[in-house]
């Protein structure tokens, strides 16, 4: 029942979550959750917000999307509430299957919230429960999906996999789980099996991936556009320029890195924890990753999944690229944040 908070202990045994989380994880003891009041409260802020700012509103409905995203990418409880590094994806299709089993994509929360959680409606109908055997707190809330959006307003083809898409159309819930000794949200998952009805009924609809990540529109703009900042940045943001032509730099350094070999929406390594980096948006929330990994010669991996260092000159420019591409999305959202209304 949505609304209540209750712990429930679940058998199994305990969950050792992907390495990225270990240090927001650190020491999750045998106790109880030290946290359980933060995280409640938490909870309740968090659906009140989403209720607010996503509220249930037709499946087409550009406006309310647009004002939802700008509501959550901005200084929002769900933005407070999430940890610096997340991971996203389906609920495992076996229903007894631990999160360590499930395949997930990792992004940064500006990106989780802004391009990923506003695609959803909200009810503000939710509940707390304590998993023990994930060690985590699972907040339930009650959702639908924005299915009937322009292709341009979805991060990528999300039909490219008619399962995928078939999920997210039907999604119902949208499932949040909370590290308890931080009371922040570190996983984020959606489901068609929850326990009620979508917020709002739709009609599905099945378009045809051409195999493209990204692509013109008939007016020669790149799309997807929401992942070119569009809508989430301001329009006078004087970084928006230069952030397109360095991130255009910098996507075809990555291509002869051999990037998009791993790094794109349909996961062809398999990764068990993918990271995306096939566009300005995506880019933008693992740069600091993508920087590291180059400069500790840690990609790109060979088809035996072993790492192989970079030629000098190539690592070099990739490196010089993706420097100049980090300030300017530092500066970009400093800029942002002196601006706030």
């Amino acid at each position: 029942m949505f609304g209540a908070i209750s712990r429930r202990l679940v058998t199994g045994g305990a969950l050792l979550l992907a390495a990225f989380l270990a240090a927001d994880a650190a020491d999750i003891d045998d106790d109880l959750p030290d946290r359980a009041d933060q995280v409640a409260q938490m909870a309740s802020e968090v659906a009140l917000e989403l209720q607010q700012v996503c509220p249930p509103a037709s499946p087409s409905d550009q406006a309310a999307f647009d004002r939802c995203r700008r509501g959550l990418f901005g200084d929002s409880a769900l933005r407070r509430s999430l940890a610096p590094r997340l991971l996203w994806g389906r609920r495992n299709h076996d229903a007894g299957a631990a999160l360590r089993d499930t395949n997930l994509t990792q992004f940064a929360p500006d990106v989780l919230a802004g391009l990923y959680l506003s695609l959803f409606m909200y009810s503000g109908e939710y509940s707390t429960e304590y998993v023990e055997r994930e060690r985590l707190y699972l907040i339930r809330l009650r959702a639908g999906f924005r299915n009937l959006l322009p292709p341009g307003q979805f991060p990528y083809p999300f039909w490219h996999q008619e399962t995928k898409w078939g999920v997210y159309q039907a999604a119902n819930s949208v499932l949040l789980w909370v590290n308890p000794k931080t009371a922040k949200i570190v996983i984020g998952q959606f489901t068609e099996r929850g326990s009620d009805s979508p917020v709002v009924s739709t009609q599905p609809i099945w378009p045809k991936f051409d195999g493209k990540w990204m692509w013109m529109d008939k007016e020669g703009r790149i799309q997807p556009s929401v992942t070119l900042f569009d809508g989430l940045f301001r329009q006078d943001n004087p970084y928006l320029p230069k952030l397109d032509f360095t991130y255009r730099t910098l996507a075809l350094r990555m291509r002869d890195a051999q990037c998009d070999n791993c790094h794109v929406p349909n996961n062809p390594m398999p990764m068990h924890r993918l990271v995306l980096m096939h566009t300005p948006a995506h880019a933008a929330g693992e740069i600091a990753r993508l920087m590291k990994a180059v400069r500790e010669d840690k990609m790109p991996l060979d088809d035996t999944g072993t790492e192989q260092p970079l030629e000098p000159a190539l690592k070099r420019a990739l490196l010089e690229s993706g420097a100049a591409f980090e300030e300017l999305v530092k500066a970009a959202k400093d800029w942002e944040a002196a601006h706030r209304d």
